[in-house]
């Protein structure tokens, strides 16, 4: 079958399995066609958590101070004034969390290092004990027949870097730590994520003031701290590449701003692109372009960041893969103003789950992977993260989330119809392995598949975990 025809076939299944997931096929036409819901045979599904959100042992084997350690304890800064102290304690419980994956059939696991685990002080001599934790867990895991993707830079900033993420030396000693840790593990590890959502650690953290460090700077220093992230991420891909073993992949997990068209024509699905494109200007769309595009200096004008030679050359540095972490759609239309395009804003009606800003759209799940593919053609996808937290009440000792599977499950459909259109997804990591630290909803929202009883930390699998399980060993949507 050649190419064109292998992308047509796969429209008609892709449509059919999102006509399925949406309320079935009827009648004749359910007899007359047949749905093909399989995944591909190599298609990795996976679980993912981050450190600080699960690890706990914040002042154990010399573990420096971070940033969320700061702010988490400062007053009003997390909901019911939660911290990451013990989290999970997976610090201490790795390995029955391992055993959780097991039990679920995943053959991957996407972890985060915490930098101030390795280098207490954000560079300098590094611990032998965060690096032998590490050891440990990759070992357990690879034991178990998972295969460990390893995300560099969670949030969890070391609070000894003067500036933070406002000086440019952190984008250094970032490189310095990142090119070390691929030295030290990638006997095991094959593919490395650099940082995890560039939108959050610079504008929740800079400019909104929501996330550590709660600040809320004038549109240029947020530029520059911008800047400075997607600086770190580039000097990374070169220090990996520089210390790594050869077959090593190196990517970076991002939760872009996808805008799905509202009506799917021709002139809101560009528009929906053109969209994506510029809204995304100082992340993907620089990363993937090596340059920031004439529309967004012209829009920041003198608020600009300032780039030094060399910064857009390490910016654009090629990627083995880009992985994705969706969630919520922006909805857009196609429009006669300059832009040529509208957002068309979330509504109080807008479907969502517990958390406020989670907007059910599961369109995005497709567009978000169409649009990377059409805009940027990247070799490899993942889906780093997709998930979504609800009330999830215990009830008899059960927890029966058929809200999030009803979320997963349309998303599941989605995520098919763009694989069935031969876009190339090659992996998915449902967010999160258990419930833990929510940032500043501290523990008041939960993700997780596994929950967990923050008391006893006792882990007890949700109606969701049985779903996924029976989704990965079939691999097909469920």
């Amino acid at each position: 079958m050649d190419e064109v025809n292998r992308r047509e076939f796969g429209k008609g299944l892709g449509a059919a399995a999102v006509a399925l997931t949406a309320g079935g096929l009827s009648g004749t036409a359910a007899l007359a066609a047949p749905v093909d819901l399989n995944f591909p045979r190599d298609f990795r599904w996976g679980c993912a958590t981050a450190a600080y959100q699960i690890e706990g042992a914040v002042h154990e084997d010399g573990r420096g101070l971070t940033n969320w350690d700061v702010f988490s304890h400062t007053p009003g800064k997390v909901a019911n004034g939660d911290n990451g102290d013990v989290a999970c304690d997976s610090y201490h419980r790795y390995a029955e969390d391992i055993g959780l994956l097991k039990n679920l059939g995943v053959g991957s696991y996407r972890m985060s290092i915490a930098w101030a685990r390795i280098f207490p002080e954000g560079r300098g001599r590094p611990n032998q004990k965060g690096v032998d934790y590490y050891n440990r867990v990759i070992d357990g895991l690879l034991a178990a027949g998972i295969e460990p993707y390893v995300t560099l830079f969670h949030w969890d900033l070391p609070q000894a870097l003067p500036g933070g993420w406002q000086s440019r030396d952190t984008a250094k000693a970032f490189a310095d730590y990142a090119g070390f840790m691929a030295g030290r593990l990638s006997d095991r590890v094959r593919h490395f994520m650099t940082v995890n959502e560039l939108r959050c650690f610079t504008d929740l953290s800079h400019k909104t003031g929501q996330h550590a460090p709660g600040l809320k700077l004038p549109p240029a220093q947020v530029n520059q701290v911008r800047h400075h992230g997607v600086l770190a991420h580039g000097l990374a891909v070169q220090a990996i590449r520089a210390q790594a073993r050869a077959g090593t992949q190196v990517g970076i997990a991002d939760n872009t701003e996808f805008y799905v068209p509202v009506i799917e024509t021709p002139e809101h699905i560009a528009a929906a692109k053109k969209a994506t494109r510029e809204k995304n200007a100082m992340f993907l769309t620089a990363i993937m372009e090596g340059r920031y595009i004439d529309e967004y200096l012209r829009q920041e004008g003198a608020d600009a960041p300032k780039v030094e030679a060399g910064d857009m050359a390490a910016i654009g540095s090629p990627l083995d893969f880009v992985a994705l972490n969706i969630y919520a759609p922006e909805w857009v239309r196609a429009d006669d103003g300059p832009s040529g395009y509208r957002r068309i804003p979330h509504l109080d009606s807008s479907p969502r789950m517990a958390s406020p800003w989670l907007i059910v759209g599961p369109e995005v799940a497709y567009w978000g992977v169409r649009q990377v593919s059409e805009l940027w053609g990247p070799k490899t996808l993942y889906i780093s993260e997709n998930g979504a937290s609800a009330d999830d009440p215990v009830t008899d000792g059960r927890i029966d989330d058929a809200d999030r599977i009803m979320f997963l499950r349309n998303y599941f459909g989605q995520f098919h119809r763009a694989v069935a259109e031969g876009y190339p997804l090659r992996g998915y990591f449902l967010w999160s392995l258990m419930d833990n630290f929510e940032w500043a909803d501290g523990y008041t929202k939960r993700f997780g598949i596994h929950y967990v009883d923050f008391a006893t930390q006792r882990r007890i699998p949700k109606l969701s975990a049985a779903w996924y399980r029976e989704v990965i060993r079939q691999n097909r949507l469920v």
